[in-house]
């Protein structure tokens, strides 16, 4: 029934007439403008609470008026769009074993142990190295390079303020860190996001991008070592603060790093993602009753852990807002989760993505665009290149990483499949470029917010993010020489 379905859409959309270019392109040019004014004049950071959902509705409106004029039927678009979503399924249900893992992982105590060892890693002769690697394991830990920019980001903000050193390359080493995280942990939406628009799957997805992902941090570290022993350092570094608060809310156990470790195992061991999530969750909420009781049973609404207690208080945890009360204001975002809920506003954008692209391929617009972007593009680094210009492109005028990696991967798609380019070189390259990217832009959401809550200037850590403008170059480099271009044969480039 798939088949033929799929036969009929694309037999409507041959005897439609061809769009020219031009015609192709005003949906996205409209999409591009209602992105920009939404995000820059109209809601700023809140734009993803949904108005930049129902936008992508009003481009697939646009593209639907388009496809009007020339002939398709809006049942044509509909069962395009209706494969489209259909194509997301799994991505959806990995989003919310996502959320699911996060929060149990929080509760749990297993994220707050990563931190409270990660914390300890820090020297004073390699200050700057140690924020890359501390960043890096929180930003893995939680999946948001946010959160570790609000908490231990400040923190040692602080710190490098009491040791006089520069706040922008302090800044550039923590932003580096946190977006290693926010680019390859399960636990990023980003991460999930790339996939799903892409057309692979998230372990997939994430054995890829280390590739290129692994040598560009470990470039960043040499080079901040480099910069570390070359600067002079005052004062006397104090994270006893921050280690007090965790290790007083929470039983902190080397034990706890059994169950990551499990689900590292079953990724490598190429486990189906929604069972090694689930197991993860699982395990994580069994941990939660074992090591924190008493947090358990205050999530459940009890003073004490009872049967009944412990179920909700799981179950809170994977499924709604949960946060752990802590005296560190620095600590407060860290020591919350949004479970399968805090996932929904991520759904819902790739929902009315899906829709978009449903239509503009329903109509003909993606294979008129994509043919114009083949022509123009003749070698495969033409087309990667082509896809970093665009994600920096969104990241510069819709001012927002997740509609850099929405846009470009819709619109990519067909290009990297006819040129025999397996999707995860699309996912790695929106990432690579769209993902960290974004912080780099002052009216980006992501470098008005990193810059607002470091209090550091995007001009004052530009230089210093290395990791963030190093990463396009990084996979450009990969698609110039061919290192590791996966064919959909399973034969390198």
């Amino acid at each position: 029934m798939k088949d033929k379905s799929n036969v009929d859409v694309k037999k409507n959309i041959h005897s439609n007439k061809e769009l020219n270019i031009w015609e192709a392109l005003i949906p996205v040019i409209a999409l591009i403008g209602m992105l920009f004014y939404n995000v820059f004049y109209a809601f700023g950071d809140d734009a993803l609470s949904g108005s930049n959902q129902f936008i992508l509705l009003l481009g697939g409106a646009i593209a639907a008026v388009v496809g009007f004029y020339n002939k398709v039927k809006i049942d044509t678009m509909m069962e395009a769009v209706a494969e489209n979503v259909k194509s997301t399924t799994t991505a959806i249900l990995i989003l919310l074993m996502v959320g699911a893992l996060a929060g149990t992982w929080m509760v749990s105590g297993i994220i707050p142990t990563m931190i409270y060892y990660g914390m300890q890693v820090l020297n004073p002769a390699i200050f700057l190295a140690s924020c890359v690697i501390i960043c890096c394991v929180i930003s893995i830990a939680t999946g948001s390079s946010w959160t570790t920019s609000a908490t231990v980001g400040i923190a040692l903000i602080g710190i490098a303020s009491a040791l006089d050193i520069s706040l922008g390359m302090t800044a550039g080493a923590i932003l580096s860190g946190a977006y290693f995280g926010d680019k390859l942990s399960p636990l990023s939406d980003t991460t999930n996001l790339a996939p799903a628009m892409a057309g692979t799957d998230l372990f997939t997805h994430i054995r890829y991008m280390t590739l290129t992902t692994v040598p560009t941090i470990v470039i960043t570290i040499i080079v901040f070592i480099i910069i570390g022993l070359n600067i002079n350092t005052t004062g006397s570094v104090d994270s006893q603060a921050i280690l007090t608060s965790i290790d007083a809310a929470f039983n902190i156990n080397p034990v706890l790093f059994v169950v990551p470790l499990l689900v590292i195992v079953l990724i490598v061991k190429k486990t189906s993602p929604l069972v090694a999530l689930l197991i993860g969750t699982l395990l994580a909420g069994l941990a939660a009753l074992i090591f924190q009781p008493e947090i358990v049973a205050t999530i459940g609404g009890s003073d004490t852990l009872t049967f009944e207690s412990g179920y909700k208080g799981v179950m809170n945890a994977i499924t709604v807002d949960t946060t752990v009360a802590t005296d560190n204001e620095t600590l407060a975002d860290l020591f919350s989760a949004g479970g399968m809920s805090g996932m929904l506003g991520t759904i819902w954008l790739i929902i009315c993505a899906m829709v978009f692209g449903g239509i503009m391929d329903a109509i003909g617009a993606l294979k008129v665009i994509t043919r114009a972007l083949l022509k123009m593009f003749h070698t495969t680094f033409g087309l990667f290149a082509s896809t970093v210009a665009s994600c920096l492109a969104l990241n510069l005028t819709a001012s927002d990483q997740y509609l850099a990696i929405v846009v470009p991967g819709k619109m990519f798609s067909k290009a990297y499949e006819d040129k025999g380019l397996a999707p995860e070189n699309l996912s790695r390259t929106l990432e690579d470029s769209g993902t960290v990217t974004s912080v780099l832009i002052p009216w980006n959401t992501c470098g008005a917010y990193h810059s607002g809550v470091l209090g550091v200037g995007v001009g004052e850590y530009f230089a210093y993010a290395i990791f963030n403008w190093l990463s396009p170059f990084t996979t450009l480099f990969f698609a110039a020489f061919s290192i590791k271009i996966k064919m959909l044969t399973g034969k390198a480039a």
